[in-house]
């Protein structure tokens, strides 16, 4: 027994030394380069490519299946002369015996220069389509079927479910790698470049060190990033499931969006794949990009079917406006210091149509805001948005005035400041003033119609206090939707100065010249207050309840107003006309009359009243007031007038009827007599609406009507003193109309 084991033992190993023997030999006395042209045969029957073998091929056969390529490249049977991958060496090593049992054991994996370009014709076909494709001769026709013949049998190959390959690689290394992608019909170019990829020993459902860096590159928009990812990556075939742990992310991005600046970016996190449960997630993340510092999560669902995104996002503290700076951008002109520091709290849901903003907790400065936003549509660009502020100050994020408007508004005010210097005197002894000339409003387009009008918009937003036009507004509500070029502003309200106020309307950008509509109502207003919000000298004082109903056109504030029409109604109560004392007016007046001279000073430069009413119908910029009444303790005033909305000027004659001076101590030369008791007093407005009762004048043309009537009516009781009962009634009456012609 012991020689039969001894002899068996010289025969195995007799064996053995005959395979390595025949290893040695094969590898040794074959050549495999002097069967490239077979080799590329087999490629093109078996592979259906074209394998261009430019360099040498060196090779091992046992233990180690080796196989080491240089200089070659592939091409598409379609297109053999036109490689659209190559390489400059390949170099890798597979087990032989594992290979019988379906386990791929290979030693390090070597790709040194590999250059892929990826190319889509005018057509829209791609050159990797044709790829392990026969190429159809343009003479090969297909055997006609005989109507009525049953086509011939086709065995039916019942596939077995494919088993599993282990994968064993103790590493793999690519070096200098490119990938290039070129669209002929759009010009668009991509391109990663110096590619290098390096990985530990990959083996399934234990984590493998990865570390890959590219240069990345487009020419639509010109735009270049530098890139380096590290993790560990993880994939177990059986349960689906592939990590990428400890995930990070970062580079640099330059280019033409970004205007000669370059961002910093970073991104972490756990990225997770599960095929079997249609699930993926990013948890842990951190990103950042130049200022900007965000953490978060992520989930998808529903891989198989339509991916449903949820997550949660919280942004930290940081200067947006430096940001937008940072990257080369440029935000619209305004405040300095806006949009410093901004913060966002928020969950997040979507699909690949639409996103939805829930649960904010937005900070802006000094305004906070909660609520929710959406995009219900990408394509669309529906927005939904429904937030709650407790301040928001929107002047500080709008864009300053122009020069252009800033120059008209100077004009305006020094022409206002001139005129009024001329209508200081208080017993208005100087001219009328002029009408004004100059036109108070920009030509500056105003809206951005193509914007406007593909905007699908709802929002409902809410505001403790909300400045507008430096108007501050307390328990503000906004409602507005817009859908088709029709922006509708359902209602906007307020408190304002312990009044309130009511707005809605309709902007309607479908056709060229935008058209605008809009109906408001004023609550007991400070009329003062609002005027002095807008940098101007209240020529009146009083609480204002006001309703509207006006249309204009155009899309800036000069070609809304020039086509302003529509009407309104105003009633200001318990009010003060400033720097107007419109009772020293009439005593001039009557003191004229009397043919006497006033005594004193003016004792007040304002007049109290206790009811300002009136309507205004609009056309094309010009109010038109037929029927303005103030009621004055001791006088009543009447008029009727023009107010011209494109110059803000005014031009009204107004009849005051009065008791006369009901003072204490009444100037000798006012004393009002029961002549006088009646006669509505005539005064003429006209100049910069600014100047309000500033510039009333006595009106000396209808003066003269005034004393006319007067000497008619003394005439008339002479005439009864005369005559008595002498003669009839009717031709006393004649006598009198008369005279008083």
């Amino acid at each position: 027994m012991k020689a039969f084991g001894k002899i068996l033992g010289l025969v195995l190993l007799g064996l053995l030394l005959i395979i390595v023997a025949l290893g040695f030999a094969l590898t040794h006395l074959f050549d495999p380069n002097d069967y490239k042209e077979e080799i590329r045969q087999i490629a093109r029957d078996k592979a259906h490519i074209e394998l261009t073998l430019n360099g040498d091929i060196g090779w091992s056969l046992f233990p180690w299946l080796g196989l080491e390529l240089h200089e070659a490249s592939v091409a598409t049977l379609a297109k053999p002369t036109e490689p659209f991958a190559d390489l400059q060496m390949l170099g890798l090593s597979v087990r032989v015996l594992p290979l019988l049992r379906r386990e791929v054991q290979m030693s390090d994996v070597r790709v040194e220069g590999l250059n892929l370009r990826l190319n889509r014709d005018k057509d829209g076909h791609g050159n990797w389509e044709d790829i392990g494709k026969v190429p159809v001769a343009a003479n090969s026709t297909t055997a006609p079927v005989t109507p009525g013949e049953p086509a011939p049998d086709t065995p039916v190959q019942v596939e077995k479910p494919a088993q599993p390959i282990r994968l064993d690689i103790d590493s793999l290394t690519v070096n200098n790698a490119r990938v290039e992608y070129n669209d002929e019909k759009t010009g668009k170019q991509f391109s990663a470049e110096s590619i290098q990829l390096s990985t530990g020993a990959v083996h399934d459902s234990t984590n493998i060190p990865v570390k890959l860096t590219a240069f990345l590159g487009t020419n639509q928009p010109v735009l270049r990033v530098r890139t380096e990812l590290n993790g560990e990556l993880r994939f177990e075939r059986a349960l689906q499931r592939y990590k990428f742990e400890d995930m990070k992310l970062s580079g640099e991005v330059a280019g033409d969006p970004l205007q000669g600046k370059t961002m910093t970016f970073a991104a972490q996190g756990q990225l997770l794949l599960d095929k079997a449960a249609n699930v993926a997630e990013w948890t842990g993340i951190k990103i950042s990009a130049n200022q900007l510092r965000a953490l978060g999560e992520l989930k998808v669902n529903d891989l198989d079917k339509t991916p449903q995104i949820n997550g949660a996002l919280s942004i930290a503290q940081f200067d947006l406006a430096k940001f937008i700076d940072s990257i080369g951008q440029t935000l619209p002109a305004m405040a300095e210091g806006s949009l410093s520091k901004v913060e966002l709290v928020t969950r997040l849901a979507g699909t690949p149509s639409s996103v939805s903003f829930d649960n904010i907790n937005l900070k802006i400065d000094d305004s906070s805001f909660n609520g929710r936003i959406a995009v219900e549509d990408f394509a669309k660009q529906s927005l939904r948005a429904v937030l709650k502020a407790d301040t928001f100050n929107v002047d500080r994020y709008l864009k300053p005035k122009s020069a252009e408007a800033n120059s008209a508004t100077q004009v305006r005010q020094a022409e206002v400041a001139s005129t009024e210097a001329n209508a200081m005197a208080g017993a208005g002894s100087t001219p009328l003033p002029d009408a004004p000339t100059k036109t108070a409003w920009s030509s500056d387009r105003l809206l951005p119609v193509e914007r406007l009008s593909k905007l699908d918009v709802d929002a409902d937003l809410t505001f403790g206090q909300l400045t507008l036009d430096k108007l501050p507004i307390q328990n503000a509500a906004l409602k507005a939707t817009g859908q088709g070029g029709l922006l509708t502003l359902e209602n906007l309200r307020g408190d304002l100065y312990d009044g309130s106020f009511e707005a809605k309307g309709t902007l309607d950008v479908r056709q060229q010249v935008p058209a605008l509509n809009m109906q408001t109502q004023l609550n007991k207003v400070p009329v003062e207050k609002i005027l002095e919000s807008q940098g101007k000298n209240p020529p009146v004082k009083g609480l204002v309840t006001l309703n509207s109903n006006l249309t204009g056109s155009g899309n800036s504030q000069k070609a809304l107003i020039d086509s302003l029409n529509g009407n309104a109604g105003f009633v200001i109560n318990n009010g003060v006309l400033l720097n107007a004392n419109l009772e020293q007016q009439l005593c001039k007046g009557i003191a004229t009359l009397n043919r006497k001279t006033l005594s004193g000073e003016p004792r007040g430069k304002d007049t109290p009243f206790q009811e300002l009413k009136g309507n205004l119908t609009f056309r094309n910029g010009v109010a038109s007031n037929p029927d303005l009444k103030v009621r004055i303790p001791g006088m009543t005033i009447n008029g009727d007038g023009d107010v011209d909305l494109r110059v803000l000027g005014m031009d009204y004659r107004v009849g005051i009827i009065v008791e006369g001076d009901k003072s204490d101590m009444p100037d000798p030369a006012c004393q009002v007599g029961e002549k006088f008791v009646g006669i509505e007093w005539p005064l003429r407005c006209r100049g910069p609406l600014e100047l309000g009762a500033k510039a009333c004048r006595l009106d000396n043309e209808r003066m003269g009507q005034v004393a006319s009537k007067l000497a008619g009516d003394k005439l008339s009781e002479k005439i009864d003193e005369k005559l008595g009962d002498k003669v009839s009634p009717e031709l006393k009456n004649a006598l009198k109309g008369l005279f008083k012609r």
